[in-house]
């Protein structure tokens, strides 16, 4: 499997974008395109139902060396082996989750991802050592239509001071992704602009073209994410 730093482009198995269709075949679509990772999203299904979805895609990705993300549930992911878990804040902090190994079975598996729609939460999350971070959503989205979009000076603030590997998710499609790109952005997330595509494999290797034109940024020094999210805690400090 590739490296998540070189990682362009994150797509979606949703079930609220399926219409019908052929996980396993969506999933060997998403691998023709180029997807670097893929995350099962069944948001209201019932564990046992997203089990058996992921035990029907699993084989796909695995052929095709994409690593599968499961969405909300650890214990599926720790039980299946996939490489990654993605948590929003509240499923992992709200649960007395603190660090990424509490999730991990021996092996390191599965990874955690996390969402983050603030500085703040950035920062909780980074000190959970996860291998990468959710920024978002940047724009209103059908996927999360009650989420407050975080715009662009969030994505601004993450390019300058967040090293770790991160993705933009959120409203990310063809319209917006030229400014998603110039806010510092090189790696994403695309569900409905890829799923609801004609051709699904030739839109996620349009994304990922797009995307790699765009170069990967400078590491910047582990001092330049500790610095702005310690002034941040400092101005919430209350006067002694």
């Amino acid at each position: 499997m590739r490296p998540l730093s070189e990682a362009r482009l994150y797509t979606f198995i949703d079930t609220a974008y399926l219409s019908g269709r052929d996980p396993a075949l969506v999933a060997r679509q998403l691998c023709d395109g180029g997807s670097d990772l893929i995350q099962l999203r069944a948001k209201n299904f019932p564990a046992d139902a997203i089990r058996a979805m992921a035990e029907i895609v699993l084989p796909v990705l695995e052929r095709a060396g994409v690593p599968l993300v499961i969405n909300d549930h650890w214990e599926i992911a720790r039980e299946l082996g996939v490489a990654y878990c993605h948590l929003g804040q509240e499923d992992f902090f709200d649960s007395g989750l603190i660090h990424a190994s509490q999730i991990s079975t021996t092996d390191g598996r599965p990874l955690l991802g996390l969402s983050t729609h603030a500085p703040e939460q950035a920062a909780r999350a980074i000190a959970a050592q996860p291998a990468y971070i959710a920024i978002g959503p940047v724009y209103s989205t059908a996927t999360k239509p009650t989420a407050k979009p975080v715009t662009l000076d969030y994505v601004r603030w993450a390019s300058e001071n967040i090293t770790i590997p991160w993705f933009a998710i959120g409203g990310v499609n063809a319209a917006t992704l030229d400014a998603v790109l110039a806010a510092g952005v090189r790696r994403i997330c695309v569900v409905s602009d890829i799923l609801n595509a004609p051709d699904i494999a030739q839109a996620c290797r349009e994304f990922k073209k797009k995307v790699a034109q765009a170069s990967l940024p400078v590491p910047l020094p582990p001092a330049s994410v500790s610095e702005p999210l310690m002034e941040l805690e400092h101005q919430k400090a209350p006067a002694m």
